[in-house]
C-alpha cells in the first residue's frame, strides 16, 4: 500500500472556511488519500467535491468530548450518511467509562454502529487514550469490538495528548488482526507515520498529509487538531 492510501487527510479546526475545506479536498483528489475528515457541517461540500475521486468522506460524531448521549450520536451518524459520508469517528462517553458505566459506554457505541453500517459506511471509535489508563483503554476498545466497529482509534487531536506508539501497540494487541486501527493526533511527520504503522494502525489521522507523503519536516505551527 502507498503511504497516502493509509492517511484520513483531515481539518476539524473550529474556524475551517469553505476556501480551506475545499483546498483539503483538492489535496486528498491530488494525493490519493483513504479519505478526508471534517466536522459534519462540510460533510455535504466534501461528498460533492470528491465524487468519483475513490477518496472517502468522513465525518467526526460526538465530537471532541464524546458526551453527547447515544440517541445524538446516532442521528448525527444517520445525517451523515444522508449528506454523503462513507466513514463516521465517533468520540466514546470517556466520562461514563471513568464510573465503569459500561453499559452506557457499550450502548453508546452500538447506537453509532448500527446507524453507520445500516447506512453502510465504516465507523471508528475513539477512546481518547490520553485521558485514559491502559486498563480503561482495553476496556474500551474491547467494547468497540463487541459492539462490531470497524476500527478503534487513538485520540480527538484536541485533548491533553495525542497518538503514541505504545498505544497504537496496546490497542492492536487488545482488539486483534481484524479490527483497524487508527491513530491520530501529533503525527506530522514521514518518522511518526513510519512508527505508527510498525506499532500496528491501519490508518492515521493527520492535517500534515501532503507533507507525510513528501518526506518533509513539520513546521513548528502545525495547528491543533490532529
Amino acid at each position: 500500500m502507498s503511504k497516502a492510501s493509509y492517511i484520513d487527510h483531515t481539518m476539524l479546526k473550529p474556524e475551517a472556511t469553505t476556501e480551506q475545506i475545499t483546498q483539503l479536498c483538492k489535496e486528498a483528489r491530488e494525493n490519493h488519500f483513504a479519505s478526508v475528515c471534517v466536522n459534519p457541517t462540510h460533510v455535504r461540500l466534501c461528498a460533492e467535491l470528491l465524487r468519483g475521486s475513490g477518496v472517502k468522506t468522513g465525518c467526526t460524531v460526538g465530537f471532541p468530548l464524546g458526551a453527547n448521549t447515544p440517541e445524538v450520536k446516532a442521528f448525527e451518524t444517520r445525517q451523515a450518511v444522508a449528506n454523503g459520508a462513507g466513514e463516521v469517528d465517533m468520540v466514546i462517553n470517556i466520562g461514563a467509562l471513568k464510573d465503569r458505566n459500561l453499559e452506557l459506554v457499550a450502548r453508546d457505541i452500538l447506537a453509532v454502529v448500527q446507524a453507520a453500517h445500516d447506512g453502510n459506511i465504516l465507523m471508528k471509535v475513539i477512546i481518547e487514550a490520553a485521558l485514559l489508563t491502559d486498563e480503561e483503554k482495553q476496556i474500551a476498545c474491547l467494547l468497540a469490538k463487541e459492539a462490531g466497529a470497524d476500527y478503534v482509534k487513538t485520540s480527538t487531536g484536541f485533548s491533553i495528548g495525542g497518538a503514541t506508539v505504545e498505544d497504537v501497540a496496546l490497542m492492536r494487541r487488545t482488539v486483534g488482526p481484524l479490527i483497524g486501527v487508527k491513530a491520530a493526533g501529533g503525527i506530522r511527520t514521514l518518522d511518526d507515520f513510519e512508527k505508527m504503522i510498525k506499532a500496528g494502525a491501519t490508518r492515521i489521522g493527520a492535517s500534515a498529509g501532503v507533507r507525510i507523503v513528501q518526506g518533509d519536516k513539520a513546521p513548528s505551527d502545525t495547528p491543533k487538531g490532529y
